[in-house]
C-alpha cells in the first residue's frame, strides 16, 4: 500500500496521487498497525528582513518599533532582534525620564536650563543614529544600564 508524500492520501494505482496530483514512485506504508500518515513538515519561509535590518529598525521609532518587533512572529524568537528591541524600549524610556527631569530642572531655574536644550537634543539624536548604525552593521553595543536589562529580557 503506497501513500502520497505530499498529502498522505492512500495511492492505489498509477504513479500520481489521485488527491493532489503529486508523482508517487511507490511510497511505503506508515509504521505500526492503524497508524495515520503524517506528511513531512513544510519548511518555514523566510521572513523578508535580515537580522541586521530588523535590529536597526527596532530603534527607528523607539518604543513603538521595539514593541512591534517583540510582537511579530519571526522576530520575537530571534535573540539578536529581541535584544535590540528591548534595548530600544529601555533606552527611550530612559530618554523620556531624563527629558522630564531636565524640563523640571529648567523650570526651577527659571528657564536657564533651556539654553542647553539644543545640546541635549543633539546628544539624543546622535545616540539614536549611532545605535541604529551599529545594529545595522551587526555590532552589539550594550548601553551601560539598559543594556544589561535588555540582555536579561532577550
Amino acid at each position: 500500500m503506497a501513500f502520497c508524500p505530499n498529502c498522505g492520501a492512500q495511492v492505489t494505482a498509477g504513479s500520481f496521487c489521485q488527491n493532489c496530483g503529486t508523482p508517487v514512485a511507490g511510497g511505503t506504508a506508515p509504521a505500526g498497525a492503524g497508524a495515520t500518515y503524517v506528511p513531512p513538515a513544510t519548511p518555514v519561509t523566510a521572513s523578508g528582513l535580515t537580522d541586521n535590518v530588523a535590529s536597526a529598525l527596532c530603534y527607528l521609532f523607539g518604543l513603538v518599533t521595539g514593541i512591534i518587533f517583540l510582537l511579530i512572529a519571526p522576530y520575537n524568537q530571534n535573540k539578536t532582534v529581541r535584544f535590540h528591541a528591548f534595548q530600544s524600549i529601555f533606552m527611550h524610556v530612559g530618554i523620556i525620564i531624563l527629558w522630564i527631569l531636565y524640563t523640571m530642572t529648567s523650570f526651577l531655574t527659571h528657564g536657564i536650563g533651556f539654553l542647553l536644550f539644543p545640546l541635549f537634543s543633539l546628544l539624543v539624536i546622535a545616540l539614536w543614529l549611532y545605535m541604529m548604525f551599529s545594529a545595522y552593521n551587526n555590532k552589539k553595543v550594550k548601553l551601560p544600564i539598559v543594556g544589561d536589562l535588555a540582555e536579561k529580557q532577550a
